[in-house]
Formats: C-alpha cells, sequence, structure tokens
C-alpha cells in the first residue's frame, strides 16, 4: 500500500522529525520568519522552507507579509485531531505505569534473603601497615 502524501494531513506532515522540530520552535518562540527559523535550527534555506511548505498545505502554519518578510507562526487547530488521536491511549499508559510504580514497590519493600551484602574486605589485618 502506498504512503499517502506529507501534505493530506497533519499525521503525516508531522511524521517528519524537521518539521517537528519547526513547530516546537515556532510554539516555544512565537512568529518567526524562515531566516531565524534557518540559524535556530541549523538548516539549510531551501530546506526550511520545503518543509514549511508543507506545514502551510496542511494549516499547521499560518503565513503573513511584513515588509518583505514573510512571518510564520503556528495553527494549533489541525493538532487537536492528533491530540484526540494520541488522548485515547492516555489510560493505556496511566495503567502501564501503576503496574511499573507496583513493581518498583515490591522491589523496593523486598527484604534481603541472607542479610545485608558483605563489604570488601580490607588488605591486613585492618591495622595500620606502616
Amino acid at each position: 500500500m502506498a504512503r499517502a502524501a506529507t501534505t493530506t494531513d497533519a499525521f503525516n506532515a508531522v511524521a517528519e522529525p524537521r518539521r517537528r522540530q519547526i513547530l516546537d520552535v515556532l510554539a516555544t518562540t512565537g512568529e518567526r520568519p524562515v531566516n531565524d527559523l534557518v540559524t535556530l535550527l541549523d538548516l539549510a534555506q531551501p530546506q526550511v522552507s520545503k518543509h514549511l511548505r508543507v506545514l502551510k498545505e496542511v494549516g499547521l502554519v499560518e503565513v503573513r507579509d511584513e515588509g518583505r518578510q514573510r512571518m510564520y507562526r503556528v495553527n494549533g487547530l489541525p493538532l487537536k485531531e492528533i491530540h484526540d488521536w494520541v488522548s485515547n491511549y492516555q489510560q493505556l499508559w496511566s495503567d502501564r505505569f501503576e503496574q511499573i510504580d507496583l513493581v518498583l514497590a515490591e522491589l523496593n519493600n523486598a527484604e534481603p534473603e541472607s542479610g545485608p551484602a558483605p563489604t570488601p574486605k580490607e588488605h591486613g589485618d585492618g591495622g595500620n601497615d606502616e
């Protein structure tokens, strides 16, 4: 089965790690021009522009012109579909973490079978060898 194009929906668009990085930067630093993203991500300008085009096509970023620059910002609405899908697994994760907590508590409460672990022996008879 062929993979869906990256421009069909937010799921496919964010499957690429660089696009997630761009979204992370925009989400934490706010609206930015392409040149800022190039610097912050240490990527080539054509690469950043290509990823921004994909993110724009699926609606994950919005663009406005400011003088000679194009300013990009995150549009969180398309991310809601991803959030809603991932949140279906929240109970599964919570249950798994509770199971891990129980196992760790059992391990912490378990008493050693033969008492404390032996300590390494000192050299000589324990006295001063000088």
